[in-house]
């Protein structure tokens, strides 16, 4: 009898035992976009980096090669239902594949009169505005202002309708227009491989503040993307998704492939804080902000050599 009472107490525990090392190593790519997570009892050193990508860098053009952007990539995958966006970097709310569209559409401005028809004498009133009827034919005999209606014997003058301003045209931003991403990671030391890792959460798509469309002067958010789907997406996507080497033509990889060997470059705009500021808002300009992101960027590396040499 004490036999069988120990065994189920030992089954027990082995139970309990299990269950709380798998309650320990919950985190998954389906909650925070890891393509390999890594568990939480592994960690001894973490901190979330965000980093921004210019497309147009040397280094970076592999992934921005004609036909076949990243940006040309992600969108399409969207379009098409493959690939779920998300409004911010926390991942918490998703956005349909119309709300990205615009995001990343721009109205054009009523391009009106130019400066040479101006000093010529034309006026908006004689183009008509930008919408309404001009005063004359085009050829100086006066528009008739008013039609004629008879109502019981009687003429009656109906007031011409003021003509209702079309919406300006919509236009959607070309991928070879969308330079700009934002890569946000945990670099996390394993202790169990006494190594430190890239553990890349999700990246964004931006419309750059450069842009001459893009009359607001500030990065606009398209849509933020978890890592692992895109994995899935640059997999199932191989003619498409493509790191171009321009060294040799059999020897192109998959973006996912790029992405896992770290074959592009980056600098750190925002390290977490408190404020959840970025550096160049902590420093108080650009500037500073660059300085500050090289700063950060060599106290992480003299981290990790630290931890060799004690």
């Amino acid at each position: 009898m004490n036999k069988f009472l120990s065994l189920a107490v030992l089954t027990a525990g082995l139970t309990l035992s299990v269950a709380a090392s798998a309650q320990e190593q919950a985190t998954t790519a389906s909650s925070n976009g890891s393509n390999r997570p890594i568990p939480n009892s592994d960690i001894m050193f973490s901190k979330t980096i965000w980093r921004a990508v210019d497309l147009r860098e040397k280094q970076n053009k592999p992934m921005f090669s004609e036909g076949k952007e990243i940006s040309r990539v992600i969108i399409e995958a969207v379009k098409r239902g493959e690939l779920q966006a998300y409004s911010n970097d926390s991942l918490t709310r998703t956005i349909t594949p119309a709300e990205m569209t615009s995001n990343m559409s721009y109205a054009e401005a009523s391009a009106g009169l130019s400066d040479e028809e101006k000093a010529a004498g034309f006026s908006e009133q004689d183009a008509g505005g930008a919408w309404g009827a001009a005063s004359d034919d085009g050829w100086g005999t006066p528009k008739k202002k008013a039609t004629n209606s008879k109502t019981k014997g009687k003429t009656k003058a109906v007031a011409a309708k003021p003509a209702t301003p079309p919406p300006p045209p919509s236009y959607e931003y070309r991928p070879k227009d969308l330079y700009q991403m934002e890569v946000k990671e945990d670099m996390i030391f394993d202790k169990k491989r006494s190594r430190m890792y890239h553990d890349i959460k999700c990246i964004g798509l931006l419309v750059p503040a450069t842009l001459s469309a893009n009359t607001s002067g500030i990065e606009k958010t398209i849509g933020y993307f978890k890592y692992s789907d895109l994995v899935r997406v640059f997999r199932n996507n191989p003619d498409k998704a493509i790191w171009f080497n321009s060294q040799n033509d059999a020897q192109h990889k998959n973006l996912a492939d790029a992405f896992e060997l770290w074959l592009f470059n980056s600098y750190i705009v925002k390290v977490s804080n408190p404020n959840d500021a970025r550096l160049d808002e902590i420093y108080g300009g650009q500037q500073q902000g660059v300085l500050a992101s090289q700063q950060a960027a060599s106290d992480l590396i003299e981290y990790e050599y630290n931890l060799w040499s004690f």
